[in-house]
This record gives structure tokens, C-alpha cells and sequence, in this order.
């Protein structure tokens, strides 16, 4: 490996002042133990509790919707927005094949069928243009409803993904959910405190679904959320995932089968010490890719990923592009052995033997960023502010 990649290590290794930098590792140095600590005191620590109310308020007034609901993780979130959302067993949902698989496993888990579309380099999310022309070419209206001329499935639903926390180009996603009656339900899974056009995503479909894992801006551990403005969606989905139990003082009336997905009040406790401290990590991630965008500068045949136009992300995974004519796997290898923790981006759902039937549209350009596309060391550096 040449030496601009060498120095480009050393850079990493005393920004972080370590000799081995994970990918992301969460930053828990704010009212987490405290928070914690006050629900082991109080007992109220599974589903029901202050700290699972709290969150779920200062989550809608922080992303400007009306109504967030907590569950257990994001591919939950995900398939309870989508369930919420009418889609229904054997409806096809258009969906990027550049996703991590729980994005097409949440589709697949209400007995729906991924519909894979192609992206765009600059947003690295579903390409609007590509998804108009694909309908107008393979679809046909019946009965109000957008059909798949070649098996004359539904097309229920389009799911966009915010790619490491850059939003995709939504108002014209949005109004192509308009003119084909398709429902939007956004997968911001990663793009918690990223902005399109001034509104947070998340904020644009019939609902949509966030991640606390343990790598993402905030972790609760394990946790998700939906965010939604429909009252009605609020309202079913905290029922559905609380077993789809009926209030009653002491009787067991369940009205149709529902999922035991609420998030416990221990995670929601940490939930809310890090909601607290997520501007202050955006801004630290803003700050460590402009540091990256200088570093970059001396290393040939690459690129940072920048916000795309009238976005403002969360950098919640810096992105490389590689130049075509360098060796991905031989960048991850070097950076790897070196101890900087680097990944590819995920392998697109339609080369996945489980997806690979599912239909789609020529996938050139996310093939492309499959060969070009790795993940650096992310982690906010407390003290760079």
C-alpha cells in the first residue's frame, strides 16, 4: 500500500489517540447512569414507566412530528410503520437493494415482496427519476391501485433509506407517492438529526422508522421507534406492539394478534441522557468530516461523501467513494491489519441468494458503489468542540 494510505493511518490513529479504532462505538458520558440508576431504585424498569413517556415526547418534539412510539429495535419500527401503513401479504414495496438487510426482512416479515430500485451517487438513496420512468414503463393503474404489469401484484409501498444519514431527495419522492397512490413510509433508520430542506427526516411519510442500536448517533442499547403525524397510526401501532391487549383493570382481552415490541423503561432511560447530547454529537461529527476532507486531500483516487444539496446530515458513518479503478478489498485488507476498523457497505439485497428473485430494475449504479463504497472510523471525539 502506497504511502498517502500509510499516512492517512497514522492521521486516524493520533485523531483518535488510540493504535486501534473501532467503526463506531456509542459515547455514553452524559445522565445515562443516573437515569438508569432511578429505574433500578424505582422498579419501573420493563415496559411502563416515566422514562418511556419522556422519551417518546421529547423524540416527536425533537424530530417536529406529532407522535413517536418506542419498540425493541429498528427493523420492528420498521415493520410496524409498514403494517400501519396498509401493506399487506403479497403487496410489493419499492425499495432500494443498497440497504442493510433489515430494510427488505421488514417487508418480508408481513408476507410482502421487496421491489428493488437503483440509487443515485449523490444522494446514495433511491433515484427518483429512475423510479418514475420504471413505473411508467412496468406498472398500470386498476382500481385506484398501481399494479405490476408482470405478475399483477399491488404496489403498495415505497420505503426510501437515508444512507448512513444522508437524506434522499423527498419532496419528489413524495410526489410521486401522490401521482401512483403509493403510501411513503421512510426507513431513517441512521438519520436521526439530519435535515432535507429544513425538516428532519422522518417527517415526511405516513410514518417511519428509527435505530438505537449500539453503533448508532444514539443507542439505547437496543431500542426504534416510529415516527408518525397520523393520530390514528400512533394509536395502532402502540396497541399492536403491546400485545394488541384491551385496558382493563385485571382481564386478558387481546383483539387481534399483536407483537410484545415496547421498548423496556431501562433503555428508554438511556434513550433520554443521549437525546440530550445529540446536537453536541452532531456537531462533532461535522467536525470530524471537515478534518477527514483535509486529511483526504493527500490520499489519491478518492473522495469523502458530502452532504448532498439542501441537506444537512448527521454524518453518522463517514463515506469513502473510491475511484473505479482502485481495489476496495484491498483498501479494507490494508486499513484492517493497520487496526483502523473499516467495512465495505452492505452487499445489495438482489445478489443475497434470499432476495435474488425478488423484482427489480438494473441496478449499474448500485453495483457500482458496492465496488467503491467503504465505511471509516466514525465515533465522536469528545473535546473536538
Amino acid at each position: 500500500m502506497n504511502k498517502q494510505w500509510s499516512k492517512l493511518v497514522s492521521d486516524i490513529k493520533e485523531l483518535y489517540e488510540k493504535s486501534n479504532v473501532p467503526l463506531h462505538e456509542p459515547t455514553l458520558q452524559g445522565n445515562e447512569l443516573n437515569y438508569v440508576s432511578d429505574c433500578i431504585t424505582s422498579g419501573w424498569v420493563s415496559s411502563v414507566g416515566q422514562y418511556v413517556n419522556q422519551f417518546e415526547e421529547k423524540l416527536a418534539e425533537y424530530t417536529g412530528v406529532q407522535y413517536a412510539v418506542l419498540v425493541v429495535n429498528g427493523t420492528a419500527a420498521l415493520q410496524m410503520a409498514l403494517k400501519a401503513a396498509g401493506v399487506q401479504a403479497n403487496d410489493e414495496v419499492f425499495m432500494p437493494s443498497l440497504t442493510f438487510i433489515a430494510t427488505a426482512n421488514a417487508v418480508s416479515y408481513l408476507g410482502a415482496i421487496p421491489h428493488f430500485v437503483d440509487v443515485t451517487e449523490k444522494t446514495l438513496g433511491l433515484d427518483p427519476k429512475k423510479l418514475e420512468a420504471y413505473i411508467l414503463a412496468h406498472t398500470r393503474f386498476e382500481g385506484g391501485l398501481l399494479i405490476n404489469k408482470n405478475n399483477n401484484r399491488v404496489i403498495r409501498a415505497v420505503v426510501p433509506m437515508h444512507t448512513f444519514g444522508h437524506p434522499v431527495e423527498l419532496e419528489e419522492l413524495q410526489r410521486i407517492c401522490h401521482e401512483y397512490n403509493l403510501v411513503l413510509v421512510e426507513d431513517a433508520a441512521e438519520s436521526l438529526g439530519s435535515l432535507y430542506k429544513g425538516k428532519h427526516t422522518g417527517s415526511f411519510g405516513k410514518a417511519s422508522a428509527l435505530s438505537f442500536n449500539g453503533n448508532k448517533i444514539i443507542t439505547t442499547g437496543g431500542g426504534g421507534a416510529i415516527l408518525t403525524n397520523d393520530e390514528s397510526v400512533a394509536r395502532y401501532v402502540k396497541h399492536i406492539t403491546t400485545t394488541a391487549k384491551l385496558p382493563h383493570r385485571w382481564e386478558y382481552e387481546h383483539d387481534e394478534i399483536g407483537y410484545n415490541f415496547r421498548m423496556p423503561n431501562i433503555n428508554a432511560a438511556i434513550g433520554c441522557a443521549q437525546l440530550e447530547r445529540l446536537p453536541y454529537f452532531i456537531k462533532q461529527k461535522r467536525m470530524l468530516t471537515n478534518v477527514y476532507d483535509q486529511l483526504l486531500q493527500r490520499v489519491d483516487g478518492v473522495s469523502l461523501f458530502k452532504e448532498p444539496e439542501h441537506c444537512e446530515s448527521n454524518y453518522w458513518l463517514q463515506t469513502l467513494l473510491l475511484d473505479e479503478s482502485v481495489d476496495r478489498d484491498e483498501i479494507l485488507l490494508f486499513l484492517n491489519e493497520q487496526g483502523i476498523m473499516s467495512r465495505p457497505i452492505w452487499k445489495p439485497m438482489h445478489l443475497l441468494n434470499v432476495y435474488k428473485e425478488c423484482p427489480r430494475m438494473d441496478m449499474r449504479v448500485t453495483e457500482s458503489l458496492n465496488r467503491r463504497v467503504i465505511n471509516i472510523p466514525s465515533t465522536p471525539i469528545e473535546g473536538m468542540i
